[in-house]
């Protein structure tokens, strides 16, 4: 079967879950239950989508397959800013602040953070592979220290708001929110698309790219900044997805094994929003809310990644 009958396929699989997802159930209330289906639906696309994206193209950039933008502390950051919010405003304050100025608040300074670091390893368009990921790990661990250091001077209370920040939840979307993630995603969805073919060339390296008339330094600067924006906006909208992205973009290459990324991508996006919807129904139809979308997430996610390190090693 080619890539595209195997991206057909999976879209067409991915519809009907969409179809019951939206309707199973809904003939109880479909005034309420419908729209608020419809919207949950539209955060899972928004979502998987951006963190499909910057995932697939991150590993492109840095040369890599089992890296994506997670392990360089971009969701340690967030929810270092949220336990920030939390401590200095309150659970009363965050309440009325937390909402639309938390949101855009989380994209801004994720969005520096990651600009800054971006700009630091890739400095010279290129960065040692595993620089990147000693410095992304130690990041990570000293963010994330002073992040519990802070859950230390909370309430209960206040640490649940945390604990609600730092899981993956379609529960709490707003339809503000929504607007202006998927205003955000849409602007750079076109911002990259004439950048398209230049994600062919860089896959086959900096000096073949190079040799082929691409600005190497240029364009994955460029990349880094979309991934950046992408990366805030998935992380703001519906949290942290760890390992999430290395599932996704390794699980795409498989099905459409040699295809390039007009054909990677798209498969990478029906991948993401069919897992959350799967992840979704799960929680509401087998485990009757008493789990999560974010554990059920990451523990496939996990284990795929365990995987994917021992099969590595023991091909070396």
């Amino acid at each position: 079967m080619t890539g595209r009958a195997t991206f057909a396929l999976t879209a067409f699989g991915l519809a009907l879950l969409a179809l019951a997802f939206v309707l199973q159930g809904a003939a109880a209330d479909p005034v309420w239950l419908i729209p608020r289906r419809l919207m949950k639906l539209a955060a899972m696309i928004v979502g998987g989508c951006a963190v499909a994206l910057s995932s697939i193209s991150f590993q492109t950039v840095a040369g890599n397959r089992i890296l994506t933008p997670a392990v360089m502390g971009y969701e340690a950051v967030y929810l270092l800013l949220q336990s920030v919010l939390v401590v200095t405003l309150g659970a009363s304050g965050l309440t009325l602040w937390g909402g639309s100025g938390g949101f855009l608040l989380s994209i801004l300074f994720m969005l520096g953070y990651s600009l800054t670091l971006d700009r630091w390893l890739f400095r010279d368009g290129r960065a040692d592979l595993w620089m990147l990921m000693l410095v992304g790990l130690v990041l990570t661990m000293v963010i994330g220290t002073v992040t519990q250091f802070l859950q230390l001077r909370i309430s209960p209370g206040e640490f649940a708001i945390f604990q609600s920040a730092a899981q993956i939840s379609f529960e709490r979307v707003e339809p503000w929110r929504l607007l202006v993630s998927t205003i955000l995603f849409c602007v750079i969805c076109l911002a990259g698309w004439r950048g398209l073919p230049a994600l062919d060339v860089l896959a086959l390296g900096r000096d073949q790219a190079m040799s082929l008339g691409i600005d190497h330094r240029r364009a994955v600067r460029r990349l880094l900044m979309l991934i950046a924006v992408l990366v805030a906006v998935s992380t703001s909208l519906i949290g942290p997805t760890a390992f999430m992205g290395i599932f996704v973009a390794n699980l795409a290459y498989a099905l459409a094994p040699g295809a390039g990324h007009r054909l990677t991508l798209p498969m990478g996006c029906a991948i993401a929003v069919g897992m959350f919807l799967l992840a979704q129904l799960m929680v509401e139809r087998l485990f009757d809310y008493r789990t999560t979308v974010g554990i059920l997430v990451n523990l496939a996610c996990g284990v795929w990644f365990l995987a994917l390190m021992l099969r590595q090693r023991s091909m070396i």
